[in-house]
Parts: C-alpha cells; sequence; structure tokens
C-alpha cells in the first residue's frame, strides 16, 4: 500500500522528481533577500534548528524549511502583492497547513532592510512552540 504524502511526516511529502529538480535550480538562482535570510538561519544558526533552502513539499517548493517544528519561512518578491498571486500564495497556504505544517511570510524588503526584527519575529514563533 502506498503512503499518503497528506498522513506522512515524510520530509518531502511525496515531492516528485521534477520539484526536486525546480528546487535545485531555485537554490542556483536565490533572490538577494533570500541570500541574506539563508546566511542567517544556516548551519542551525537560529535558535539550534535545521533550515533547509528551497525545499520541496508535495506539489510545492518552501523557500525555508524547518522540519522539526514543520515551519515554513517564504520569503515574497513585488509580484506576491497582486490580486491573482495574493489567492494563489493564500491557496498554497492552506494547503501547506491541512498537511500540517506552518507558514510565516516576509517580503523581501522585510529581509533587506530590517533582517534582525525578521529573525526576531521567527524566534518569537519558536518560542511559542517550543
Amino acid at each position: 500500500m502506498e503512503e499518503n504524502p497528506l498522513e506522512s511526516d515524510n520530509m518531502w511529502k511525496g515531492a516528485t522528481p521534477a520539484i526536486f529538480s525546480n528546487a535545485k535550480k531555485l537554490r542556483e538562482n536565490a533572490t538577494e533577500a533570500e541570500n541574506q535570510l539563508w546566511l542567517a538561519l544556516r548551519n542551525k544558526q537560529l535558535n539550534g534548528l535545521k533550515f533547509r533552502r528551497q525545499h520541496p513539499l508535495s506539489c510545492y517548493i518552501a523557500d525555508f524549511y524547518c522540519h522539526e517544528l514543520k515551519l515554513i519561512i517564504e520569503v515574497d518578491g513585488g509580484y506576491h502583492l497582486t490580486k491573482e498571486q495574493i489567492q494563489l500564495d493564500n491557496r498554497r497556504t492552506a494547503d501547506l497547513e491541512f498537511q500540517g505544517l506552518k507558514v510565516i511570510r516576509f517580503t523581501n524588503e522585510e529581509v533587506m532592510l530590517r533582517l534582525s526584527n525578521v529573525l526576531d519575529k521567527i524566534r518569537e514563533w519558536v518560542s511559542l512552540q517550543r
């Protein structure tokens, strides 16, 4: 019997090889904001938590993912402000939360201009989960 990715604790939630390939391409072409946040999250620098970047989850790719907390952190560029993209992002967030994951979103500008505030918000969320 095949494992249902919605019920699985699997770190990739049934992501396909194509999703893995796309994630690799995204890692190679990260935005400046994603790179800045990655420098602060990598190597367990934030509360000793392991984050992965451009991590495949089901049919999605999370900008950053902490499996221990089932936490997704998204860094959104300007196109996320369009009405259509807001609807798509809301649907995606609902789907991921249905799978037992939590999604936190920041804008590129927040990361680039107020990285310490972004990290404080992440730490605050983490402290409420432990």
